[in-house]
């Protein structure tokens, strides 16, 4: 069985990062671990688990706005929630939408999102009303 551990972030400001990962998405500490003069934070919510090590020097690239870099890497991470408005609305100035909201009702009845950066600029997909398909087609090869 294989679970998926966690996403980890290099954060110029991990207090910033952590703040609004845990106000807005109900992440709390769930480890410090110390590394010389520097720590690894781990934050859950639920199951998903982000880890936050502290950035060193400036991004080689510049950071992509929108629903995230379309160069290899991890575009985005994504959160479902009940209603996004509702969330857009308790995130308050927090919110920093780089896309959207967008329907997807021609996919999925009722799928919303919108894309919002976090305060290191990592984007962030918040969406409303995903379902899986009911027999995806099977994987080619």
């Amino acid at each position: 069985m294989v679970k998926f551990a966690h996403a980890s972030l290099s954060c110029k400001d991990p207090l910033a990062i952590e703040r609004f990962y845990t106000k807005h998405f109900g992440f709390q500490r769930a480890r410090v671990v110390p590394i010389g003069d520097e720590q690894i934070v781990f934050l859950r919510a639920g199951e998903v688990y982000l880890e936050l090590f502290q950035a060193h020097g400036e991004s080689p690239v510049p950071r992509y706005d929108k629903d995230g870099p379309v160069y290899p890497c991890i575009r985005h991470i994504a959160f479902q929630v009940d209603d996004i408005a509702a969330t857009l609305a308790a995130m308050g100035a927090d919110a920093r939408i780089t896309l959207g909201p967008i329907e997807f009702n021609d996919f999925i009845p009722g799928w919303r999102t919108v894309w919002v950066s976090d305060p290191g600029g990592n984007i962030v997909e918040i969406s409303q009303g995903y379902v899986d398909q009911k027999d995806p087609p099977p994987f080619p090869g």
